[in-house]
This record gives structure tokens, C-alpha cells and sequence, in this order.
């Protein structure tokens, strides 16, 4: 199996991919199709010793920026990394494509050049975040910021899965957030979807009810589906926490010297605690959905976010988890019965 890596994507690309490239063929042992300038990255390879290692370039002559409009990059910009990465999986002639490129980009592409998976309307961006106990799935993180019922529900089907095949959870726990636990909160569109998840036509999820922000992080759940305005804004709070935490305890260590001394002691203790709550160990989240596996990577990701991200593909593959997708989608009849009722195919751009 051969991974795609769009070389070009990225705030750092494309040494820190190359990097994280490298690093990740030697770890997993899997080809690696590096796709962007094939001048650049020949001259950036020569910085590294990959001598054994597989690893391919494809040309790509175009680079889709990140302030420009997914959909119309995609559209004009035939020959972009990005697009070229999912036209590679498209041939068969890769099984994966890691970007961390423009995301909207990255989504455009998977939806337009792989297509959904029968039984999805709206691909989503699944997102792994740190709590107290196991890491927790949430989605969708950005992808659809409209959102209808039925595609919560859905991104419930896919969660579950999701954490079944990789996270390695035998009856993944799924929670609908809202802003509060009990059955008179949230909006409409929680409402109506706590309703269709609580029917027994779905008693094959371990459906859990509504959950608040607070609780993503208490481990006592496997999954959290939200639409994507609610999920990017999670995302990001929590990037935001992590980093100001980490810029407060730094100063307060600099304080003084006892703090200082506090810090030998417990430095062990902080450091997996950082691990813990950095997005590079966890490298990049798979677009659930499309016809095909697509790891979408933070844009500022350095080398090892880049190689855990080509990691998360190569699990996707390993474990078949679009084969698994599919069979849930299509036995289940009760949300076939429901998509039909609701007829709402469409894709944003963007």
C-alpha cells in the first residue's frame, strides 16, 4: 500500500513534510508517494540521508494556498498536490493521501475526485482529543457548518466505527453535544437528532444522550457528534487552552527559583502530560466518508505531526476501516429508510 503525502501543504512545507516523510518510511516500512515540485523536493531530499527507503515523487506544478477558496482551487487548479494526491487514489495507484494543506481544500478534493461512500451525505472531519482517561472522537470538526438530523446521525455511524477499527473501543460510547444533560436542551437540530438516535431502530449504537463541553474531556465517553460550526470552534478552544496553559506554567517556572527547583522534581510528570495534550502525537484526522482514506493534517504541523499523521493513514488502511464503514452504512435499513425521507445530497464549498 502507498501513502500520498502533499508535500507542498503546509506552513513549514515542504521540508517538514520531507522530514516527517522520511521518518515515517523508515518507522512503518510503507512506499511514500511524495507529491509537489519534483525540483523542490529532490533538493530537500538531498538534506537527508533516505538512501533504502521507499520513496516515490509525483510532479505536481500547482499549490492550492491557504487563503484561497477550496472549491475553486480544486476546479481550476487541476494539477495542485492536493488534487493530485486524491487522483492517485483514485487510479489505485495510492491507498492514502496525508495533507496538511488548505483542509477546506483537502475535503473539496476528497468529495469531488473519490466521491461519498454510499450511504453518506456529508463526509466529516473526525478529530482526536485527549481527556482523563482514553482518547475521545469528535466530529464533525469542521467540515459542515449547516448540518440537518440526519447527518448528525450519520457522523454517530461513522464515530462509532471509527473508534470500533482504530481506537480498538469493542462498544464505542456516543454522546450528542449540548448545552446541557437534560432532554429539554439544546437547539432544534439536537433535539431532533437526540430523538432518531434514542429509537430503537439505532440500539445497535451505545447511544449515550446529551453530553456537555465540559464532559469531552471526562473520558466517561468514546464519540461526541456535533455539526462542524460547534465541532471547528471546540477544536480550536481546546488548542487554545492547551497552548496558554503551557505559556503560564512556563512563566510562573521562570519565577523564581523554587518554582525552578519544583520543576526538576516534576518534569517527568509535565512532560507526559504535554504529550498528552499536543496534536502532533496524534498527527492528522481522517475525512470520514468519501471514497477513499484522506488524513487532514493542522497546517503548522512540524515533522512528527507529519509522521504520525502518514501513521493514522496506515492504520486506516490496515485496518479496512472504509470496508467497515460501508458495511454499517448499508445493513442498516432503518437509516437507509431515513435518507430516503431526507433526500438532502449536497456539498459545500468550503
Amino acid at each position: 500500500m502507498k501513502i500520498a503525502v502533499d508535500a507542498m501543504g503546509g506552513d513549514y512545507a515542504p521540508s517538514v513534510v520531507i522530514e516527517g516523510a522520511i521518518w515515517a518510511a523508515r518507522e512503518l516500512d510503507t512506499p511514500l508517494i511524495l507529491v509537489g515540485d519534483k525540483a523542490r523536493i529532490e533538493d530537500e531530499l538531498l538534506r537527508h540521508d533516505w538512501k533504502g527507503l521507499p520513496l516515490s515523487i509525483k510532479h505536481a506544478s500547482q499549490v492550492v494556498g491557504m487563503d484561497e477558496s477550496p472549491g475553486q482551487a480544486i476546479r481550476k487548479k487541476k494539477d495542485s498536490s492536493i488534487k493530485v494526491c486524491f487522483d492517485l487514489v483514485k487510479s489505485g495507484e495510492a491507498g492514502a493521501v496525508v495533507s496538511a494543506g488548505n483542509s477546506g481544500a483537502a475535503m473539496a478534493a476528497g468529495i469531488f475526485v473519490l466521491r461519498n461512500l454510499k450511504g453518506v451525505d456529508r463526509p466529516a472531519i473526525a478529530v482526536i482529543l485527549p481527556t482523563k482517561k482514553d482518547p475521545v472522537v469528535v466530529l464533525d470538526a469542521g467540515g459542515n457548518v449547516d448540518c440537518k438530523p440526519l447527518h448528525l446521525v450519520q457522523f454517530a455511524v461513522m464515530g462509532s466505527v471509527y473508534a470500533k477499527c482504530i481506537l480498538k473501543k469493542n462498544n464505542p460510547k456516543i454522546g450528542l453535544l449540548s448545552n446541557g444533560e437534560e432532554e429539554g436542551k439544546g437547539n432544534d437540530l439536537t433535539r431532533e437528532t437526540n430523538e432518531i438516535l434514542k429509537d430503537n431502530s439505532f440500539n445497535y449504537l451505545n447511544y449515550m444522550g446529551y453530553v456537555e463541553g465540559r464532559d469531552i474531556f471526562s473520558g466517561d465517553v468514546d464519540v461526541v457528534v456535533c455539526d462542524g460550526f460547534v465541532g471547528n470552534v471546540v477544536l480550536k478552544v481546546t488548542e487554545g487552552v492547551a497552548e496558554a496553559l503551557a505559556s503560564m506554567l512556563k512563566k510562573e517556572i521562570q519565577s523564581s527559583h523554587l518554582a525552578k527547583m519544583g520543576y526538576l522534581l516534576a518534569k517527568g510528570a509535565l512532560l507526559n502530560v504535554k504529550k498528552k495534550v499536543d496534536y502532533a502525537e496524534y498527527g492528522g484526522a481522517p475525512l470520514l466518508g468519501i471514497d477513499g482514506i484522506g488524513i487532514i493534517s493542522h497546517g503548522a504541523s512540524d515533522a512528527r505531526a507529519i509522521k504520525n499523521a502518514i501513521k493514522v493513514a496506515y492504520e486506516c488502511a490496515k485496518n479496512k476501516l472504509n470496508r467497515h464503514l460501508l458495511e454499517e452504512l448499508e445493513k442498516n435499513h432503518d437509516l437507509q429508510r431515513l435518507c430516503a425521507k431526507q433526500p438532502l445530497r449536497c456539498v459545500e464549498e468550503g
